[in-house]
């Protein structure tokens, strides 16, 4: 029994690796910036949009798995998410492409809700923010790939189709198509809960348990910087060492590159390691991150700063999302509802940032940024488990 519970992690952990597909917005929105010629508190809408909606659908989506089951939730998260992908492939004008992030964001607030709950139905309760852990490497793989294909494609070094740095909506597409037919075909069984279903207030009441409020205010944070690093850190170097976008778009990868490690290290050390210790230093390497982009002028140091941002920020959705689930084990769905509604962070944070850049320069955009990572100190004498 338990070798096929771990079989059927395949297919979630593709499902992860289709979740990643999100963090294209960044290197994208830069894209649609220098093609429409926006400036960057417009072109910030984008990241801003797709993250809105999980303000709108993250409880709605924790009430529908009580009805419907949480692999149903996932398979329908990835419908969506795939006809997101189609429509850029069709034009890039600024309405397309605010229905595309749109169907976007709503297809990954769908998914991010119901994929976590479905993991830990596989997993058990052992190991749950090791296993998180390691699906957010999964994620970021795709994060890490979504700047180089767009880069690729930009610069014709791959067979694009016409579609220019737009190809990767099309490689998505193919690749998104294929996880939901590896979950479709997976038998997953699960007992749909009967009786009197939560309420959207019996969801929000749940915000009264203290750990909760705070672990939704980490997620905030913890997505904010992760957004606003995507799509500030090609900016920054941009601004302070001259480069074109395109030499600029490594800065993003960087960043998913030291995600991606430390995702994978991170389920490692959240096996040896205390949470609160982990998350301690998680905490100090973003501290750190910070003081080097809000002063860098030489790519080494910006550099250095965009990797210590990717790789403290990358566990702390997990440690945060974790530490809140196994504080009410009888309404886990609707404790993931509202941990993913805090994601709504990455709708606040761009939006600030972008007036902040638009005011002062990209400095401005890391001060907002770093007002998260003062918060997660905050948040450290919270953690129990």
């Amino acid at each position: 029994m338990k070798q096929n519970k771990s079989i059927y992690l395949v297919p979630v952990m593709f499902c992860f690796f289709a979740m990643g597909f999100v963090d294209l917005v960044g290197i994208a929105s830069n894209y649609v910036k220098e093609d429409l010629g926006l400036s960057d508190s417009v072109a910030n809408i984008f990241p801003s949009l797709v993250f809105f909606w999980f303000l709108i659908f993250s409880i709605p989506t924790g009430m529908l798995m009580n009805k419907i089951g949480r692999k149903k939730t996932v398979l329908l998260s990835l419908i969506v998410t795939i006809i997101s992908l189609i429509i850029p492939i069709f034009g890039s004008s600024f309405a397309v492409m605010l229905i595309a992030f749109s169907l976007l964001g709503i297809g990954n607030a769908l998914m991010q809700t119901s994929i976590n709950p479905l993991a830990m139905l596989i997993i058990g309760d052992k190991n749950l923010a090791s296993t998180l852990t390691f699906g957010q490497f999964v994620k970021a793989i795709a994060s890490f790939l979504a700047p180089y294909l767009a880069m690729w494609g930009a610069t014709k070094m791959i067979p694009e189709f016409g579609l220019d740095w737009r190809v990767l909506f099309l490689i998505y597409f193919v690749v998104g198509t294929l996880a939901a037919l590896l979950l479709w075909v997976t038998p997953i069984q699960e007992e749909i809960k009967g009786g009197k279903a939560s309420s959207f207030m019996d969801c929000v009441k749940l915000l009264g348990k203290p750990i909760v409020l705070l672990s939704f205010f980490g997620i905030m944070c913890h997505v904010g910087i992760d957004v606003g690093t995507n799509t500030t850190a090609p900016k920054l170097l941009i601004e302070r060492v001259g480069m074109t976008l395109n030499e600029a778009a490594f800065a993003t990868s960087l960043y998913f590159i030291f995600r991606t490690i430390g995702s994978l290290t991170g389920s490692f050390f959240l096996r040896i390691l205390k949470t609160k210790v982990f998350f301690i230093i998680s905490v100090l390497m973003m501290a750190a991150a910070m003081v080097l982009l809000f002063t860098g002028d030489t790519k080494a140091l910006l550099y250095t700063g965009i990797a210590l941002v990717g790789y403290g920020n990358s566990n702390i959705f997990s440690m945060a999302f974790s530490e809140a689930l196994l504080s009410v084990p009888e309404k886990q769905n609707e404790v993931s509802g509202l941990m993913i509604m805090g994601l709504f962070g990455g709708t606040i944070f761009p939006l600030l940032m972008g007036f902040a850049s638009d005011a002062v320069g990209q400095a401005g955009a890391v001060a907002v940024m770093a007002l998260g990572v003062l918060y997660l100190f905050t948040y450290i004498p919270r953690i129990k488990r």
